[in-house]
């Protein structure tokens, strides 16, 4: 790993008030490490990929999770799965879908693409901050990556 911490969670969310909603939620839980933010699919491919604006970030320091929204402006986030799932350095970040769409085929075409799980947002707070809580506690404490060899 290099000097640079490496990030524990990218969230992609391009709606403010969720964006600070996940923030609280994680905030409350005490899982607020390092977490990096893209505002849409464009910025959170950027990231990953360590392209454009973080050219030279080295791909093995995070995220250790993507808490990726659908709805996205630029690049939606089918489109962001699809390219994280598809290229072998990235292919193992899990990726929790966290959206606002109940819409089967959102859900189907995210799983086809490789989604590690799909959440819908609770329209409240406490289930909101309880749900993002309990997948950070899984994805980042119990979860047991493979180790990636570069």
């Amino acid at each position: 790993m290099s000097l640079k911490q490496a990030v524990e969670i990218l969230i992609v969310e391009d709606t403010p008030e969720d964006l600070e909603l996940t923030l609280r939620a994680l905030k409350k839980a005490n899982l607020t490490n390092h977490i990096e933010i893209a505002r849409d699919g464009a910025e959170a491919l950027d990231f990953i990929f360590g392209e454009g604006p973080h050219l030279g970030r080295k791909l093995e320091d995070g995220p250790k999770v993507v808490l990726l929204d659908l709805k996205l402006p630029k690049v939606d986030g089918l489109e962001v799965l699809k390219r994280m799932k598809g290229d072998s350095r990235t292919s193992m970040i899990p990726v929790v879908v966290l959206t606002s769409s109940k819409e089967q085929r959102d859900v189907i075409e995210s799983y086809k693409l490789g989604v590690n799980s799909y959440i819908v947002k609770p329209v409240n707070f406490e289930g909101f901050a309880a749900a993002v809580r309990d997948l950070g506690m899984y994805w980042l404490l119990l979860n047991q990556p493979p180790k990636i060899e570069q």
